[in-house]
C-alpha cells in the first residue's frame, strides 16, 4: 500500500503543482498586460463565470463520491478510482485561477480556486484512508 500513496502522491502533488504554474503564468501575461482582462459584467463574463463553477459544483461532490459509490474490490481498481478523484476534485483550482486572471482578478473566482483546494485536501492519499476505503462492509451495520 505505500507504492500505492507514492504513486498517488504525484497526482496529488501534481495538481498544486499545476495550480502554481498557472498562477504565475497569468499572473505575468496580467502584469505585463499580454491580453486584455474581460469584464466580468460584461455577457462573455457572466458565461465565462459559469465554467469554473460549474467545474466545481459536479467535480467535487461526485469526486469525492466516487469511491464509495463504485466500491473497487482490487487495489489497481482503487488506485484509478483515487487518481480520477484527485483530478476531478482538484481539477477546478487551476481552472479558477485561470479565470480569476482572464476576468480581470475577479474575487469570486478566487473563492471557487479555494473552495476546490479545501476539497482538494480531503483526497490526500495515506495507508489508513486506504485502508479504510478498502474494507468489506459489515453487513449488521446499519447504512445510513
Amino acid at each position: 500500500m505505500e507504492k500505492i500513496v507514492k504513486q498517488l502522491n504525484w497526482f496529488y502533488y501534481g495538481i498544486m503543482v499545476l495550480t502554481l504554474i498557472a498562477l504565475c503564468i497569468m499572473y505575468y501575461m496580467f502584469d505585463k498586460g499580454l491580453y486584455e482582462p474581460i469584464d466580468p459584467m460584461s455577457e462573455l463574463g457572466k458565461t465565462l463565470q459559469y465554467v469554473p463553477i460549474i467545474a466545481a459544483l459536479i467535480g467535487i461532490p461526485l469526486g469525492l463520491y466516487l469511491i464509495k459509490w463504485l466500491k473497487p474490490d482490487t487495489l489497481d481498481k482503487y488506485k484509478d478510482l483515487a487518481i480520477c478523484r484527485i483530478i476531478m476534485v482538484g481539477g477546478s483550482m487551476p481552472v479558477a485561477i485561470i479565470f480569476f486572471y482572464l476576468l480581470g482578478a475577479h474575487r469570486p473566482m478566487m473563492w471557487v480556486a479555494a473552495m476546490a483546494a479545501v476539497a482538494w485536501y480531503f483526497t490526500k492519499p495515506t495507508v489508513g484512508k486506504i485502508e479504510a476505503e478498502m474494507k468489506p462492509k459489515d453487513p449488521n451495520q446499519e447504512d445510513y
